[in-house]
């Protein structure tokens, strides 16, 4: 009996022993797992470690981890899910590395082109560069088409226009003829002109009478002769019981607002106006300079016979000298006229000649028009004027040449711009007096000769019209 009830109880030994092994044997393979596992994350955490060594230090300061996901030399995840976690946003930090690093993925790379190729289609088409501001001087004398001609710019929308400025410092500023006092005017009308070009109206405010006030003015020079100053919005409302000296020829505006004026001239693109007491070009040497400017300068000249005809016409009163010796058959005319008109055809001659010789500061700004070429191919010459100038000549302007240069008949008036020009620009020939004529071309002789301006040989050449006083010319312009 007691052989038998040992046998159990070393059984029940061996059982016992063996459940400790197991227990040991499973605790050792767990140790085994967790050490694997532990070894594989530093791992994992050492490669992400090295890979973040080689980021720029300050984009590793600006996009770096938060400090709950960094991890220590001997620390591990407490669970796949947390690992699983850090990567995501680890992954997620070091794509906004990559991607201000310049290198990103060719997927993204591919997806980010796509979209700004679609983005640049859905874009509208950029307007194309403005053209540069052109000032456009057109310098002249009296009775030489001016005003038809300044007509060719004024008709153009995309032009602020002025006619004739200068008359107010003429009419205010009292200068003698000749001398210091010739050159002290020149550089005043320069100075006024080249604050008109910058569209500083309020220059003219000093010479206007009676002053304008609270820069309002019902004595602007032949307001009506600039559509810039008679269309919207300088044109504002009539006011009743107000005199206008200078009105607006097809509208009733109030008073000229010269800030009105002034911001219209900045909105248009380009600048012209017309001048006729500029007569020395080398006194526009610092406007052609200017670098806020420019500048191109159309001289205007037509022949001296006709110029005296016109002038005798339209200025009766200061030609009664000559009126009275033509009359009286008086041998000589009294020398005071003739310097006068000598003068007069010099000054226009070096100027020209001036401009001809093309000096560094004026190539490509001066052009010379003779009033007659303008008179038989209007349309041309406008063409040539504009490419000259650098601006697009518009239909608008063409219509206006065709409508008004085929005219039955002149227009009335002495500053009419509607004119058969065609057949207008030689009447002075059958009306002038030959001995008039005989007095102007030996006076005007080498500018005529210059213009390509032929002279009369006797009272028959002169009426004649089978004999052509005028030389065939080019155009005379710079590029």
């Amino acid at each position: 009996m007691e052989k038998g009830l040992a046998f159990p109880q070393d059984c029940r030994d061996l059982l016992h022993s063996l459940r400790m092994k197991s227990k040991y044997a499973l605790f050792l393979a767990f140790v085994v797992v967790v050490f694997v596992f532990i070894e594989k994350e530093n791992k994992i955490i050492s490669r992400v470690s090295d890979r973040l060594k080689q980021i720029p230090q300050p984009l590793a300061d600006a996009n770096s981890t938060d400090p709950a996901l960094i991890l220590a030399d001997n620390a591990s995840l407490l669970s796949l899910s947390e690992l699983d976690s850090a990567f995501t946003q680890l992954q997620g930090r070091l794509r906004n590395l990559s991607l201000q690093l310049g290198v990103e993925p060719a997927a993204e790379a591919a997806a980010g082109a796509q979209g700004e190729a679609e983005a640049k289609a859905k874009e509208p088409p950029r307007p194309r560069e403005a053209r540069p501001r052109r000032h456009v001087l057109l310098m002249a004398t009296t009775r030489t088409g001016s005003s038809f001609v300044g007509e060719f710019f004024n008709q153009q929308g995309n032009i602020f226009y002025l006619f004739e400025p200068l008359w107010h410092i003429e009419r205010t500023v009292s200068f003698e003829s000749g001398g210091a006092n010739a050159a002290g005017s020149a550089l005043v009308y320069r100075d006024v002109l080249k604050q008109l070009f910058l569209c500083d109206l309020y220059v003219l405010e000093h010479f206007i009478s009676p002053l304008p006030e609270d820069h309002l003015t019902q004595f602007m020079f032949r307001r009506g002769s600039s559509r810039s100053l008679c269309e919207d919005p300088v044109c504002t409302p009539f006011v009743k019981k107000v005199f206008e000296k200078y009105h607006c020829k097809n509208r009733r505006c109030g008073p000229l607002n010269v800030t009105l004026a002034a911001e219209a001239c900045r909105r248009k693109e380009h600048m012209a106006l017309k001048a006729v007491r500029i007569r020395q070009l080398e006194f526009l040497q610092p406007l052609a300079e200017d670098p806020r400017l420019d500048l191109r300068v159309i001289q205007l000249v037509r022949d001296p016979r006709a110029v005296l005809a016109s002038r005798m016409v339209a200025f009766a009163g200061k030609y009664e000298g000559w009126k009275k010796w033509l009359a009286e058959g008086q041998a000589r005319l009294g020398e005071e006229e003739v310097q006068r008109l000598r003068g007069n055809c010099e000054s226009i001659r070096l100027s020209a000649e001036l401009g001809l010789r093309q000096p560094a500061w004026l190539r490509g700004r001066y052009m010379l028009v003779r009033y007659e070429d303008v008179a038989r191919w209007p349309l041309q010459k406008a063409r040539e004027m504009y490419s000259f100038a650098g601006i697009p000549l518009t239909a608008q302007v063409e219509d206006w040449i065709r409508r008004n240069t085929q005219a039955a008949q002149d227009g009335s008036g002495i500053y009419s711009t509607q004119k058969n020009s065609s057949e207008q620009f030689e009447k002075w020939r059958f009306s002038m007096p030959f001995k008039l004529a005989q007095v102007v071309q030996a006076a005007c002789a080498p500018a005529m000769h210059l213009f390509g301006y032929r002279l009369a040989r006797d009272a028959a050449s002169l009426t004649n019209r089978s004999v052509s006083l005028l030389e065939e010319r080019g155009t005379f312009w710079v590029t």
